[in-house]
């Protein structure tokens, strides 16, 4: 039996790669509840292809899921399962109004 061009297999240095680009994140194809602090109550949220994102009434920015591309918010490209405050916005005075998940991004809009 011979093999086709697409059955390539995997150099080590390819395998690894490939390991280190994927994060394991319980992506769930149906609605589950999330435990939230109890003090926080949702105002707007927004769901991209693989990151979610909160406001709350008192307009912090929560997001979690994929986070490959930075579009989680927390100055780094980890994922989450849980809920994570995006601090930027808490250390520069700044109240997230609105937000809008893309495939890839989380657009913002902010009151100083």
């Amino acid at each position: 039996v011979g093999s086709s061009p697409g059955d390539a297999e995997l150099t080590p240095h390819q395998e690894q790669l490939a390991a280190e680009d994927t994060a394991f994140i319980s992506i769930q194809a149906f609605p589950a509840l999330l435990d939230l602090p109890q003090d926080l109550e949702v105002s707007k949220v927004s769901c991209g292809s693989r990151h979610t994102a909160i406001i709350t009434r008192g307009g912090e920015l929560y997001t979690w899921g994929w986070g490959k591309y930075g579009q989680l918010g927390h100055k780094d490209n980890a994922s989450s399962d849980q809920p994570r405050r995006v601090e930027y916005l808490v250390a520069e005075g700044l109240r997230a109004e609105e937000v809008v998940c893309g495939p890839w991004t989380t657009y913002i809009c902010v009151l100083e």
